[in-house]
């Protein structure tokens, strides 16, 4: 089988995710048909030392949708053992990002609960002979671990005794040692092919303040120790992880049998790629630090709080991570797939509103002068209960400047000199001449309107291909519209030649800021608004008619108005691949 990962697209992850099971699902089934277990409960163990990404909403829907389908529970277990790193700022962020998804946990846990207990324990393994104080360096010990072909050296402190390695490890946890100084190590086999299990690090030394348990600890336990444990403590029937874990699963097994506790069990999935995106922590820390972006919770971040202010509902997310379901090997997931899953739900549920982005005046000169008439708009054509709304219509309006061409070519439907368009719920009209400035920008085309076409029908029967949408330039609200791409401009920006980095790969187009765009009156009051079942702030979300899914930004004020964009009508970015492969030039 190839290594090359496969790039799921839309088509292609909808077909594969018909309503069969995947192996996670067959696994839990048969071991609830054989009574392995009476109920399950997995678990949701995040590090709090940042803020999640949609790689973690995957693996959040995984979790708690298991366990919901099974009649079993989720844990939240913040996974605290590296002080430095770690915050309540994020602990809070992640229960914010997990209720915003739809999923509440059953027991919201800490690996810090656990810290007497994985002491009590590391003490067990000291006395059975599995456990040593090694005064060697970090450095020492790496280079003495060996390779995948030659075996690892004995640590020259493996063979201390029982006794003095608990007189080490009880002064290792009173403080009297330097950082670095000393560490536990698991005694298993230096020269064993999993190169897991050369002597694993179980303890290190950090003298550092703790967000919990205050300075009370100095030492603290590793990942490989601390995880399986705590599944175990919490009875985790399921403990469900990605696929760059399945060569720790021997060790998490080890340390389990060693001390003869619940039996925990580790499954691997693969993670979450997806093109036109980089989902390492580090990476993205280094975004927000060098102010590549605004924030954690930038709009062009993969971060859930950044989806979440970009517009997208947790439907969309869940959605989303049901369509790529679960897989055993590595895939890369296409953007385009994201986005669809937001179209799709935004259809039915965000209103319609009319706004001009980049205007143009119009001028109806057959139109009564200071006349203002009421028209009937459609709120949304995939709910009827949404109803209709009014919107004003008057002699000066505002187009968007590239719905109108002087010199059309052929098949041009939108506004030209003698030509006739549909103004959107409001009349035919037909430009009859422009005026221009200096530099020979049009700033105004002057019209005539059909009185007869009012709601856009001819009662002669006559057709009109070309509708545009417009606003009563009276009524016009300004407003600040962030228009928001990919991030990234190539699709494998972790991917970069010898001398440049991800960051060469920024997409330099992916915010376009407008001022004074022009907005219908009714968006004046769009807001964010608090969720009555999470609790949570969340934007207003519209669709602006033929420009695409807009919500509103938490910058935006009464005075100032700010809307982020969440995602075009339609796929561009594959019209541009398409363009790119066959040479030509493409107006998406």
């Amino acid at each position: 089988m190839s290594d090359t990962p496969h790039i799921e697209n839309a088509s292609s992850a909808a077909a594969a995710n018909e309503k069969q099971l995947n192996f996670l699902e067959e696994i839990i089934e048969q071991g609830l048909n054989e009574g392995t277990y009476k109920s399950i409960l997995t678990r949701f163990p995040p590090e709090p030392n940042g803020y999640l990404h949609i790689g973690h909403a995957k693996s959040i829907c995984l979790n708690f949708g298991l366990a919901k389908k099974y009649g079993g529970k989720t844990n939240l277990r913040f996974d605290d053992t590296n002080p430095v790193k770690e915050d309540t700022e994020y602990v809070d962020a992640i229960q914010d990002d997990i209720r915003w998804l739809g999923f509440q946990w059953a027991g919201i846990h800490y690996a810090s609960d656990y810290f007497d207990q994985l002491y009590e324990w590391a003490v067990v393994l000291i006395k059975k002979g599995l456990a040593y104080v090694d005064d060697q360096t970090l450095e020492e010990i790496r280079a003495n671990r060996g390779t995948v072909t030659v075996p690892g050296k004995n640590s020259p402190y493996r063979d201390r005794s029982v006794e003095e390695n608990l007189d080490l490890f009880a002064r290792m946890k009173a403080g009297e040692f330097e950082d670095g100084s000393k560490v536990l190590r698991a005694k298993i086999d230096m020269a064993h092919p999993n190169m897991q299990f050369r002597d694993p690090i179980m303890y290190r030394i950090l003298h550092a303040h703790h967000h919990r348990t205050g300075d009370k600890w100095c030492i603290y336990p590793m990942y490989d120790y601390a995880h399986g444990q705590s599944d175990s403590i919490e009875n985790i029937t399921h403990s469900i992880c990605t696929l760059e874990f399945d060569i720790h699963r021997p060790l998490y097994d080890w340390f389990i049998e060693q001390l003869g506790i619940f039996p925990s069990h580790q499954y691997e999935f693969a993670r979450l790629n997806i093109n036109y995106t980089v989902m390492s922590k580090r990476k993205l820390l280094q975004l927000v630090k060098e102010n590549y972006v605004s924030g954690w919770d930038d709009p062009r971040m993969p971060t859930i709080c950044g989806f979440r202010r970009r517009g997208y509902t947790p439907e969309s997310i869940r959605s989303f991570c049901e369509r790529i379901g679960v897989a055993k090997r590595d895939n890369i997931i296409d953007y385009s797939l994201l986005e669809f899953s937001l179209r799709e739900h935004l259809n039915k549920v965000a209103q319609r509103r009319m706004a001009v982005l980049d205007p143009v005046k119009v001028v109806i000169d057959n139109y009564p002068e200071g006349e203002t008439e009421m028209l009937t708009a459609i709120n949304n054509p995939e709910n009827a209960e949404d109803g209709t709304r009014e919107v004003p219509f008057s002699r000066e309006l505002y187009i968007e400047r590239d719905d109108f061409m002087e010199n059309p070519p052929k098949k041009y439907f939108r506004m030209a000199p003698g030509q006739e368009v549909r103004l959107r719920y409001a009349y035919f009209v037909t430009c009859q001449s422009v005026e221009k400035d200096a530099e020979g920008n049009i700033t105004c085309i002057h019209c005539t309107y059909d009185p007869a076409t009012r709601g856009g029908d001819s009662p002669d029967g006559r057709k009109v291909k070309g509708t545009i949408h417009w606003v009563s330039a009276q009524h016009a609200i300004d407003a600040e519209v962030r228009m928001f791409d990919r991030l990234f401009a190539t699709e494998a920006p972790d991917e970069a030649p010898e001398g440049k980095t991800f960051l060469d790969n920024l997409n330099p187009n992916s915010l376009q800021t407008l001022q004074h765009c022009k907005l219908e009156p009714s968006l004046a009051s769009a807001s964010m608004q608090k969720n009555a079942e999470t609790g949570i702030m969340e934007p207003e979300r519209f669709q602006f008619e033929r420009l695409g899914y807009f919500c509103v930004d938490r910058d935006s004020t009464a005075e100032h108005l700010v809307f982020n964009r969440s995602c075009t009508l339609k796929d561009s970015w594959a019209k541009m691949s398409k363009s790119k492969k066959s040479g030509g030039a493409t107006n998406g």
